[in-house]
């Protein structure tokens, strides 16, 4: 299989959401304008890189990474990375780790000091994550906000 990593369009959205329904088949389907809204504010965000992964013609992955400005380590950014998704089909062919690759090279491109990113609490993730270069090296904390309406 081969795979190749690139920036997401506008045209990805329909693949992108079939992904993120894997992870979170529980979430609200978006409407098709409220879909493009909010691929419309994420494309304007300067320093915002979703990526996909394509294999065989479709897209089986995606990495969502934002580059932060700081004022500690010289001035250099932090990439944070979100919703990392690899279909189900795509899964333990290498699809995540060229994303992953990727994500780095964009925070190296930017000047960054590092990338970072939670993992939910699976040992399997932990471990692909690990492989990759990454070390569980903080606690993490989130505080989840009501939904609206």
């Amino acid at each position: 299989m081969e795979i190749t990593v690139r920036t997401a369009a506008e045209q990805d959205l329909p693949a992108l959401l079939a992904l993120y329904r894997e992870v979170n088949p529980d979430d609200p389907a978006l409407s098709p304008e409220a879909a493009r809204a909010g691929w419309a504010r994420i494309a304007a965000q300067q320093g915002r890189t979703v990526l996909v992964a394509e294999a065989d013609g479709a897209v089986v992955g995606t990495a969502d990474s934002i580059v932060m400005p700081n004022l500690t380590r010289g001035g250099r950014g932090i990439l944070f990375v979100e919703n990392v998704v690899v279909a189900g089909a795509g899964r333990r062919r290498g699809v995540g780790r060229r994303l992953l690759d990727a994500v780095v090279g964009l925070a190296e491109e930017a000047g960054c000091y590092k990338v970072q990113l939670l993992a939910a609490d699976d040992a399997y993730v932990h471990t692909f994550y690990e492989s990759c270069g990454f070390e569980p090296r903080a606690q993490g904390f989130r505080r989840y906000l009501a939904r609206e309406g």
